[in-house]
Formats: structure tokens, C-alpha cells, sequence
């Protein structure tokens, strides 16, 4: 064939023809040879032209659901790399081989062994082509089980360097990853189904706590690998210089989450999908024989850590408004100072001189309707410089979009014209003594006296209510609202209104925050945003800018990474030898936090799907600052308690500031209950 059809419709033949042929709980010798049949007819080992890397992957995912180990990436990179006439008898399935990384030891682990005729010995550098002939397999393995053989002399050599063999192994990660991330994507999904039926103790198992954190734990996981998945996949198809980077980051974060996957899967299944008529056994099995071989073929050029020592950049993931981006580094480049800080009053100046603040707003209230994707990023491009201009961005996500949308035209021009020169000094009164997380349930009440509102309760744990002005506070006006949000209005209250006190205190991240006592404050129908008894609407307004607040952090932890690998630069001996501990532990954060990333660009959109990435970036985000604190630890020893170790303050800062990422905004407990209603989990 030409080239393929689309990955899309290349995935759902493979899913149909092997659902027809290839029964997990059965592999035998004949149903192997028999997919093998059927998939040359298919076409599945003559991928080429545009799409095939695609085409490739999306037959990958096929094999992964069906636990079917038929290796169509090895024929993949053999056809590019073996004579013309070689590689049409590979297309044609006469020549049916698998690769294996050397000979060291014998012929060992082969994949779909009872169909095999040939091995391809991918070595760095070199490649070999041998017949071979199994001779048995290797018992416990993964059934079909991996073969053991005997090879023949080399019927082909070559020498063809070490970048070309680095590619194909790459491109035989990716895939092999792929092939686990579904197999452990089903089972994740068949789990979750079990969850929404299954009984005991008298209620569904999805309405338990347990049931409902690990399977949110596992979708993140799931979605994650399917971004990086599909990023890698992008950067190949346009040959892009950095595709190997991007394909070692999904492999990495594939590597490490799909046994998690697994693992959730078999707790919520029980003993329903611990026996073998079940496909769960086999699934567990292919995902680790995958993962295995994925292992045996690391390229020369090493693990992510190692490429970003060698000089290359975390890759920007998602791409969008990349001309914008370059306008906003020269800004920020023009503000730096010799000693890398910036002065606050000229970092605003620059925002408000360009209009950056509030640009998003429609012409009329002075903004420029510009789309999401540039305040994203902003944000990230702001927080990562760490310019000291977090408030004034936060004001306009926060305060400026709520107003916009929720305000009357005198608030508008009370207000927005504050937030557009970066004036808007506010904190957030939403957490109180008892209601953190349940927002819902606050006891801040107000009602009316006179023709005014009189607010009486308490607000604790108020990020910046020492120096701010106004406080952006949600309290009850309806006591008997069922459901109880719906009796919540939001006010904008000043700080220097009588009855306002502010008590200050220190949070383990150094900053200052507050409680706030409100007693018997008076305000007036113009401190009302939006409707009385709507303030849960107007709360809920803002979600998408938390979601573009998010990508702070994605920001400040891809700066600390950053810091760390130029401190390795400078000092090869701090992150020790490739191969190191060291090394590997910042590989899987790095991982990690390119997963983070595509989740927060993905809770851009307006989808169903966008609005379950936001609180699984959240989720993400708040765990990935707390592990890398302890991986800075672990990797730069006293210096990550030190402000002027080898890496910079900021390890250090960001052991202390993890928890609040965690906590904040509603804690991750309950943001990954919220995740488990999206995957249709029962409350």
C-alpha cells in the first residue's frame, strides 16, 4: 500500500480485526500466526509516507487493549533500515522479525517467538540481520510466552552510526510504551466501569473514598501518558529536531505510571480481576513484558536528564500564540537587572504600558479580546523570569474577568480601571476556621439592616490581607438555601471599612497572611457582584482563569528544574555520572512535569474533557512541587536548604511553598473527588 489511512481509522480496524482473531486469555502458537496473517493483508507492517508514525502508534494502542504482542514497531523501523528488497519481504510477512538491542548472553526475550523467522540486532551504531530458530520459551513470562533461539550467521550487515540506531530504538520505546499506556488505559477503564455497579456493604464501591482518590490518582495518569503520547507522535510526524526528547519524556512518565495504573485497576476489581478468565491478569502481564522490553532498549544518547545536561531545553508542549510569547521575553528580557531581579514598579509599568492587564476583555471596558492562549502565556513566561508581578496578574483573573462579567457599568468603571494599572490590591475571603475546602458551607453571614448589608464572621488564612484594599469575600445571605450554595453573594468589601481587623501571620512559605474578623461590617448594595444569592456563580466565573493560574505552576517548577540542570552544567559533579540516581530521579520529574504541562494546556478548551484536565493539573501540579522538594533534597544534599547553594534559592522555597499547592484552591482530596464525578463515579 501507499501509505496509510488515517491513525484514527488505522486504530479502529486493528481494534476490530483483532477483537475477530486474538482472544487474550488464549494466545496460542496459531491465533499469533494467524493475526500476523491478517495484519500484513492490513497493511500494518507498509507504514509509510505522511501519517505513518501516527498509524503506527494508534496500532499500538490496539495491541496494548488486546494484550497482543505482535511486534508491528520492530517492522516499522526495519523497513527503513534494511535493503529494499529485505524490507518488501518484511511488509509482506514472509520475513517476520522481531528486534532485540544484542546477542549478549544469546538470543533471548523474543517477542511473538513461535512466528519468528529473523532478529534485527539494533546495537549502537551497527545493525545485523540473522535467521533465527526458537528452540523454547522462557516460562512465567507473559503468554505467548518469549522465546529463546538459535541464530545463523549475519545474511546482513551494516554500519549506519549511532544517531540512526538512537532513532529506532526511540521510535521502538514510543511504541512499546504506547502499547503498555492502553494496556493499562483499559484496564483503568474497566475498573472504573466495575466501580459504578459493583455493591458491598449495601452501597456501589464507587461512592467510596478510597474507590474514588486512586481511580482519580490512575486517570491522571492515563491522561497524562495520552498527552505525551500524542505530542511525541506530532513531533515525529514533522520530523522535529527535538522528537527523541519529547518520545524519552513519554516513555519516562509511561515507565513509572502505568504499574500505578495497573496496580488501582487490580484494588478496585478485587478478586474479579485477579483470575485468569478475566482479562486483567493478561493485561498485567503484556503491560510489564512491555515495559521490560522497553527498558533493554535505552539509546546511546541516555535518559532526559543526560540530553538536558547535553544542552538541550525542556520542549515547550502544546505550542499557540508562540509570536506573542517572543514579544513578552524581550519585555522581560529589557527588565532584568544586572543581578537577574527585576524592580516591581517598572515590571508593572510594562504590563500596564502594553495593555498586557485585562487584554483578554472586550474593546469597550479596554481590553483587546485576545485569546487564552496569550494570557496563558503571560502567566507562565512572568511566573518562570519570576517577576514580582503575581498580584497584579491574579487581579485581573480573579477580580477583572469576574467583574466583566458579573458587574454592573458603575463597578466597571470603579474597578476595572484599577486592575488595568496593576492598583487592584486584593485578597480572597473565602476560607474560614471550619469551612477550608467547603466553600459551600461558610458561616460568614450577611443580611440586611437599614438598606445595608451587615456582615458579621470570620475569614482565615488570607493571602496578602496585610497590604491589600479590598477583600474579594464570599458570605451567606440565605441561611436556609438548599443546596447551601445557592444562598452565597459575593462582595468586594474595602479593608479600611469599620469593623474589618486584620491579624497577621506567617505561613511556612515565609509569606504573610491573615485572619480577617468582620464585625458587624456595613456596605451597601454597590459592593454586591453580581446577583444576591448568585455569588457561587459569579466563584464559579472564574474557573478560567484559575486554569490559566495554574500554569504558574507548571512554570515555577520547570524554573527550578531548569536552575538545577544549568548548576549540573556548571558543576559536572553535582548530578553525578549518567546512570546516576541522581539523574534518574530529575528524568522522572521532568517526566512528570511535561505531563503537567499538556494537562495544563489541555484545561484550556471549553470541552467536557478541558474541564476535567483543570482539576487534574491542579492535582498534579500540587504533588509534582512536593516530590521535587524531595528529589532536591535527595540530589543537592544541604544545598537545597541553603539560599545561596549551587542551584540558587529557590529549592529550598520550594519545599516550603509546596504544601500550599496541595491545600489551596480546595485540597487535592477533594479535587480528586471532583475528578472521580467526571469519570461518572456516583457521589
Amino acid at each position: 500500500m501507499s501509505g496509510p489511512t488515517t491513525d484514527a481509522a488505522m486504530g479502529a480496524s486493528a481494534s476490530a480485526l483483532l477483537a475477530d482473531v486474538w482472544t487474550p486469555q488464549d494466545p496460542t502458537a496459531d491465533a499469533l500466526a494467524a493475526v500476523w496473517k491478517h495484519a500484513a493483508k492490513a497493511g500494518w507492517f507498509d507504514l509509510e509516507g505522511e501519517g505513518s508514525a501516527a498509524a503506527l502508534i494508534a496500532i499500538a494502542d490496539a495491541l496494548g487493549r488486546a494484550a497482543c504482542p505482535i511486534p508491528v514497531a520492530d517492522a516499522f523501523v526495519a523497513t527503513r533500515l534494511l535493503p529494499a528488497a529485505f524490507a518488501d519481504e518484511v511488509r509482506r510477512g514472509d520475513v517476520r522479525l522481531a528486534v532485540v538491542p544484542s546477542l549478549d548472553g544469546g538470543v533471548r526475550g523474543l517477542e511473538a517467538a513461535s512466528a519468528l523467522t529473523h532478529v534485527l540486532v539494533i546495537g549502537n551504531g551497527s545493525l545485523d540481520l540473522h535467521p533465527v530458530r526458537v528452540t523454547g520459551t522462557e516460562a512465567g513470562t507473559a503468554r505467548p510466552e518469549w522465546g529463546v533461539g538459535e541464530i545463523e550467521p549475519a545474511m546482513w550487515s551494516a554500519d549506519v552510526g549511532v544517531a540512526v540506531t538512537d532513532a529506532a530504538r526511540t521510535q521502538l520505546r514510543l511504541a512499546l510504551a504506547a502499547r503498555a499506556a492502553a494496556g493499562a488505559a483499559r484496564l483503568h477503564e474497566l475498573a472504573v466501569a466495575h466501580a459504578k455497579t459493583r455493591e458491598q456493604f449495601g452501597r456501589v464501591i464507587g461512592t467510596f473514598g478510597a474507590v474514588q482518590q486512586r481511580t482519580a490518582t490512575a486517570a491522571i495518569a492515563v491522561a497524562g501518558a495520552a498527552l505525551l503520547i500524542e505530542d511525541a507522535v506530532s513531533a515525529a510526524e514533522a520530523n522535529a529536531d527535538d522528537w527523541e526528547l519529547r518520545a524519552e519524556l513519554a516513555v519516562r512518565h509511561i515507565a513509572e505510571s502505568a504499574r500505578g495504573v495497573l496496580l488501582a485497576a487490580h484494588h478496585t476489581l478485587g478478586a474479579v480481576g485477579y483470575f485468569s478468565e478475566h482479562v486483567g491478569p493478561w493485561l498485567f502481564r503484556r503491560v510489564h513484558a512491555d515495559l521490560a522490553q522497553c527498558a533493554a532498549l535505552a539509546p546511546n544518547a541516555g535518559g532526559v536528564t543526560d540530553r538536558l545536561l547535553d544542552g538541550a531545553a525542556l520542549p515547550a508542549l502544546g505550542g499557540g500564540a508562540e509570536t506573542f510569547r517572543a514579544e513578552v521575553r524581550s519585555v522581560i528580557a529589557s527588565l532584568r537587572r544586572d543581578d537577574g531581579t527585576y524592580e516591581p514598579d517598572a515590571a508593572r509599568a510594562a504590563l500596564v504600558d502594553r495593555g498586557w492587564l485585562g487584554m483578554a476583555w472586550p474593546p469597550e471596558l479596554g481590553g483587546r479580546s485576545a485569546p487564552l492562549d496569550e494570557l496563558a502565556v503571560l502567566q507562565h513566561e512572568f511566573t518562570y523570569a519570576r517577576v514580582p508581578v503575581e498580584i497584579e496578574l491574579a487581579s485581573v483573573l480573579i477580580v477583572g474577568d469576574a467583574i466583566v462579567a458579573h458587574g454592573t457599568p458603575e463597578q466597571q468603571v470603579q474597578f476595572l480601571p484599577l486592575v488595568r494599572e496593576g492598583r487592584m490590591r486584593f485578597c480572597l475571603g473565602y476560607s474560614e476556621p471550619e469551612t477550608g475546602s467547603d466553600l459551600a458551607s461558610l458561616r460568614t453571614r450577611a443580611r440586611r439592616v437599614d438598606g445595608a448589608w451587615e456582615i458579621s464572621g470570620q475569614k482565615i488564612w488570607t493571602t496578602r490581607a496585610d497590604v491589600a484594599d479590598y477583600i474579594w469575600l464570599a458570605a451567606r445571605t440565605d441561611p436556609q438555601a438548599k443546596p447551601p450554595h445557592a444562598g452565597i453573594t459575593l462582595f468586594v468589601v474595602p479593608t479600611s471599612t469599620p469593623g474589618v481587623t486584620i491579624r497577621p501571620m506567617t505561613a511556612l512559605s515565609g509569606e504573610t497572611a491573615a485572619t480577617v474578623f468582620l464585625d458587624d461590617v456595613l456596605v451597601g448594595d454597590d459592593a454586591v457582584i453580581g446577583e444576591v444569592n448568585g455569588g457561587w456563580k459569579v466563584i464559579t466565573s472564574a474557573l478560567a482563569g484559575e486554569r490559566v493560574l495554574m500554569g504558574g505552576i507548571a512554570a515555577l517548577l520547570q524554573r527550578v528544574l531548569d536552575d538545577v540542570v544549568a548548576a549540573g552544567r556548571r558543576d559536572p559533579d553535582l548530578l553525578g555520572p549518567r546512570g546516576s540516581a541522581s539523574r534518574a530521579a530529575l528524568d522522572s520529574v521532568a517526566a512528570e512535569l511535561q505531563a503537567l504541562h499538556g494537562l495544563v494546556r489541555a484545561a484550556l478548551g471549553s470541552t467536557a474533557q478541558a474541564r476535567l484536565a483543570a482539576p487534574m493539573a491542579g492535582v498534579l501540579g500540587g504533588e509534582l512541587a512536593e516530590r521535587f522538594g524531595g528529589v532536591l533534597l535527595d540530589v543537592l544534599g544541604p544545598d537545597a536548604l541553603r539560599t545561596d547553594g549551587a542551584a540558587g534559592p529557590w529549592p529550598e522555597y520550594l519545599g516550603r511553598l509546596a504544601p500550599m499547592y496541595v491545600i489551596g484552591g480546595g485540597t487535592n482530596d477533594i479535587q480528586r473527588g471532583l475528578i472521580a464525578r467526571g469519570l461518572g463515579l456516583p457521589r
